[in-house]
This record gives structure tokens, sequence and C-alpha cells, in this order.
């Protein structure tokens, strides 16, 4: 219990530490999944669900209700999100005790009198309208087969690209490269001087770099490579910043496209980008805007170009 306490004070604490816009949640969530490890607790069996009509708590005369918290955790500390329901109840609704405990003395203070505030719940609004209208006219309009047809899209534009495998044993100095082609010539195994001489950390597979693209590596040693026949190795030292390079080719192939999956979310990602910037594309033109600083809307426009 006291873990639960230390967490729910340092949650709560959070909360005015980061302010997190919905947008940026929703978009950071489509471009990439999270790699944290979640807490232990989250491996207990899960809470029975609760009826959101129950009253957790009445704060300043008003009933706080199960669905009322689970709301307003939403637009918590994104950490709230990886405890259990129980837990995250808990905390969110420790934070919304200390929010409102502020807020009404802020109140009885009449600072939400002042210009300032007023005009920062007025943005905050918006940005609220904002952010649940691009989630509901854009996000949660995207389906699996919009994605699907993108990708397919995107994979049939992209042109041919060819890979190479190849082996290559590094070393400092040219005189050492060319000693190593003379035994290779006599018939010595590229893989087994690889493992002997070598420098790169290659080494221990007998120079085995696996498959790469074009401007995967430097320029000398990828020209070098694609110059070579099937089973072939160079007959010149190879130079590069790196040192000196007798390279082997072992295969080539057209490379294949990333799977479906592997992209799924970037390919998402661009989808939601490219609809909402249609989407305010659109509604500014029913927005009447004027500049009254030529130099503010040519730089408006620059940016506004610059985004499409």
């Amino acid at each position: 219990m006291n873990l639960l306490r230390k967490t729910i004070s340092l949650m709560t604490v959070a909360t005015f530490l980061a302010g997190v816009s919905t947008v940026a949640m929703v978009q950071n969530s489509a471009m990439a999944q999270d790699a944290t490890p979640a807490p232990a607790a989250d491996a207990a069996k899960p809470a029975a669900p609760q009826d959101p009509k129950k009253v957790l708590a009445t704060i300043g005369g008003n009933d706080i209700t199960v669905a009322d918290v689970d709301q307003i955790s939403a637009d918590l500390d994104p950490q709230f999100a990886r405890l259990p329901d129980d837990q995250r109840r808990l905390a969110a609704l420790a934070a919304i005790i200390d929010i409102k405990s502020l807020a009404a003395k802020a109140e009885a203070e009449k600072l939400d009198q002042t210009p300032e505030f007023k005009a920062r719940v007025a943005f905050l609004k918006d940005r609220a309208l904002h952010n649940d209208y691009f989630k509901q006219q854009v996000v949660d309009k995207i389906t699996d087969a919009d994605v699907r047809a993108r990708y397919d899209k995107e994979m049939a534009a992209m042109p041919p690209q060819n890979e190479v495998r190849a082996r290559h044993i590094l070393v400092k100095t040219k005189e050492e490269a060319e000693a190593i082609i003379k035994q290779l010539d006599g018939g010595a195994s590229f893989e087994d001087v690889a493992k002997e001489k070598s420098t790169d950390g290659s080494a221990a597979q007998g120079g085995d770099l696996g498959y790469f693209g074009a401007g995967q590596m430097v320029p000398e040693f990828e020209k070098a490579a694609n110059e070579l026949e099937i089973g072939k190795y160079t007959k010149v030292p190879v130079q590069t910043q790196f040192g000196f390079h007798v390279i082997k080719l072992e295969d080539k192939r057209v490379q294949q496209p990333p799977a479906f999956e592997q992209v799924k979310e970037q390919v998402k990602s661009i989808l939601i980008r490219e609809r909402y910037m249609e989407l305010v594309k659109k509604d500014r033109g029913d927005l009447k805007v004027t500049f009254k600083d030529p130099e503010t809307e040519k730089a408006i426009k620059a940016a506004t170009e610059g985004q499409q």
C-alpha cells in the first residue's frame, strides 16, 4: 500500500509537470509502439468491471463517478494508463482531489476572473474541440483496409532495389591486403583468413556482412562490391576511411520490401497526417483570417505551403 501511495503522489505531481496534448498522443501512438516494459502489477488479474455510475467520492458537493474518473484520467499523465484499472482510478481520483482543492482556493481569490485566465480557458476549449474533432473525423475513420491499400500503393510505386551480400577482410595497410590476396589466390579459405586477420567486428563470422543495399556502405566499398561477380573477390585492395579491404561477393538479389506488419503503424501515421492536412486546408477556407503584419502573413503562408 505504501508503494501505491508513493505512485499516486508521484503521478499527481507529474500531472502538473507534463502537459500532454491529445493530438500529440494520438500522433505518437500511430508512429511508434511503446517499448517500455509494463509494471509487474499489470500481470495481476484484471479488476472486475465497475458500474460507470458508481460514486467514488463527493468533492465540494459534487459526486465523482467511475465514469468521471475514467474520462478525466485519460487527460492526466499518460503513465496512469499503465496501471491496473483499480489502481489507475485511485491515482486519478487522488489527482482530481488535489486539483479541485487548489482550484477552489484559486477561485476564491478570483484568479478565474483575470483576462489571462479567461484567454487560457478559451484556448483550452478550442484545443479540446480541435482534438476531439480531429479524432472523430480523421483517426477513427482510418480502417485497416485503408492502411493496407496505402501500403500496397507505396510498394507498387517503389522501384526495384538490388542488394548484395558480401564478406570482407579489413586491415590497416595496403601491403597487408596485398599479402592476403596472394593467400586467397593460393587457395586459402576467405572465411578462415577473415577470422584470423581481419580487424573488423565481422571477423568472427568470417567477414560476413550480410545483405546491404544502396547507401548502406561507404561509396568505395559499395562500388567495389557491386562490380564483382558472385563468388569472386577483389584483386586489388579497396581503400576506405576505415583501412584496406579485400571484398568477396556472396550473392545478389532484388531487395525485399518491408512486410506490412513491420511498417503498418508508420503507414497509418502518414495517412493521419495527410488527412489532417486535407481537413485543415478545407476548413481554413471557412475561417476568416486577417493579418496586420505583412511579414507575419508571409511567414505563415510559407509555413503552410511547406506542410502541404
